[in-house]
């Protein structure tokens, strides 16, 4: 009997079933430097491969006959979304499909929930505005506040609904199996340009049109360092390293919205974020990018409850694939996920139509899975 189990490769989203698929699609288009950083974590990516084991190692005791599925909606931050979800914010995604920023950000507009842009997008803040996405913005924490305080404002005047800051990239991971495929921090290796000159579709859509740079950071650059790896290097060094919890106080006198800490990894850190001015927090180790050996956050959601309460928001993420991941993230404790890489593979899979496949995939495997699980527990309860 042949065996007839592999996953879709073609270029049709509508086929692909599961994120499964999108990855797979995503890998086959793309050169293996941009692969390697898409997929790639810190070290030996113990880490990266917790976040998927703490999702699949989870078990519901589900119940029956309890009447009609509870609805897929939330409300956050005084906003209703269609189900728990919002897109992470996430670097270089003009690497994976030209003008990557803006067909995500589009996709999430047509679907409902939050698009999180990064302070190192290749689109600028007010192109990503203009797409009528419910437009959070991500910011890196630079030596300079200045530079840190233009682009808060740029973010305000632009409407966006809420300031995410990031608080674990002070210092850059260690990813050795990306930094392998360069010559130093300004060149790829041959091998490396002859793998991506075998990937004519990616070649034609993105190489062709020209390599993105950070668009909203061109006024802070220094003359000649705007080329995409030379302003990378410039970012790394431009983050504050020696950031404390005084940010919160700063980010207070520029931002009057939605504060949220992301990169949290410590019940009592959740805490002190929200003593010290934060509307709410995402539980994150960076996807595995960062501290090699940090917990899953996922992991940490019943120890931060219990430190919170039922009250304050808990976003987590790192590892979610499925819908029914988006369940038991909730019934763990948090109030939504932040998913990077999940749309991200549709992303590089077909673009802005990738986008909305992961999207619409998502939302229909967490309806599945609440009329399942139906509000039974994981499985032991927790304390047990």
């Amino acid at each position: 009997m042949t065996h007839l189990r592999c996953l879709y490769t073609g270029r049709a989203p509508s086929r692909a079933l599961a994120i499964a698929d999108l990855r797979a699609m995503a890998l086959r288009r793309l050169p293996g430097f941009v692969a390697e950083f898409l997929e790639g974590g810190a070290e030996d990516e113990n880490t990266l491969a917790a976040n998927l084991a703490s999702f699949a190692q989870a078990r519901f005791a589900p119940r029956v006959l309890t009447g009609p599925p509870p609805p897929s909606g939330i409300r956050l931050f005084g906003q209703d979304l269609p189900l728990p979800l919002v897109i992470a914010p996430t670097g270089f995604n003009a690497l994976h499909w030209h003008e990557g920023d803006l067909a995500l950000a589009r996709a999430a507009a047509r679907a409902g929930v939050p698009f999180t842009q990064s302070t190192v997008s290749n689109a600028t803040i007010e192109q990503v505005a203009a797409t009528g996405a419910r437009h959070w913005f991500q910011l890196y924490a630079f030596r300079d506040r200045g530079a840190s305080a233009a682009l808060v404002e740029r973010a305000r005047q632009a409407g966006a609904a809420a300031l995410v800051i990031t608080v674990d990239a002070q210092l850059y991971g260690k990813r050795a199996w990306n930094t392998r495929l360069y010559r130093g921090e300004n060149a790829l290796r041959w091998p490396a340009m002859l793998d991506a000159a075998r990937h004519p579709r990616w070649m034609a859509q993105v190489w062709a049109r020209g390599m993105p740079g950070f668009a909203n950071l061109y006024p802070f650059l220094p003359q000649g360092q705007s080329g995409l790896l030379p302003s990378a290097r410039w970012v790394r060094e431009a983050i504050d390293p020696a950031l404390d919890w005084s940010i919160l106080g700063w980010a207070r006198q520029h931002w009057s919205g939605p504060l949220i800490v992301k990169g949290i990894g410590h019940p009592e850190d959740a805490a002190r974020a929200l003593a010290k001015g934060a509307d709410g927090i995402v539980l994150s180790n960076h996807g595995g990018r960062q501290l090699d050996g940090a917990l899953p956050a996922l992991d940490l959601v019943a120890a931060v409850r219990d430190r919170l309460g039922d009250g304050p928001t808990v976003l987590i993420d790192g590892g979610a694939r499925r819908g029914v991941d988006l369940a038991i993230a909730r019934a763990r404790g948090a109030d939504a996920v932040m998913t990077g890489r999940a749309t991200l593979y549709g992303l590089a899979a077909a673009g802005e139509a990738g986008v909305a496949r992961a999207l619409s995939i998502l939302a229909e495997e967490y309806a599945l899975a609440q009329g399942l699980i139906a509000g039974g527990p994981l499985w032991p309860p927790q304390g047990a």
